[in-house]
């Protein structure tokens, strides 16, 4: 079975990295955000199985983003990522619901492992 994703990520290259990274696997892209905000949005639309969620974003963080989705659909799983690798930010993506957190640059295979894993719990 297809597990639904929805990317966040305010750089349009990011967002294509990703979608390359999935494509011909079990992984569907069913959305795509550039803020917090429209990931909201994008999420009520689709009802995704994962979310992939950038943290540092305009508009609205991916923290705070990530809160408020998992409030609404708390089956929803979501992947925090980020070029900052700091304590705190683990901390508080994790505090708001977030299931795994990813450094960026990531590798194919650990973006297709942590979404499978994600799915799974």
């Amino acid at each position: 079975m297809a597990i639904k994703l929805v990317i966040v990520d305010d750089a349009p290259f990011i967002r294509e990295v990703i979608r390359q990274c999935v494509h011909d696997s079990k992984i569907i892209v069913v959305g795509e955000a550039q803020d917090g905000e429209e990931a909201l949005k994008i999420v009520r639309q689709t009802r995704p199985d994962v979310v992939l969620m950038d943290l540092v974003m305009p508009k609205k963080s991916g923290i705070e983003a990530s809160a408020e989705i998992l409030k609404e659909f708390p089956h929803i799983k979501i992947i925090a990522c980020s070029t900052l690798d700091q304590e705190t930010m683990v901390m508080k993506a994790l505090e708001a619901g977030c299931c795994h957190y990813m450094v960026k640059p990531f590798k194919k295979e650990e973006l297709l492992q942590a979404i499978d894993a994600a799915h799974l719990t």
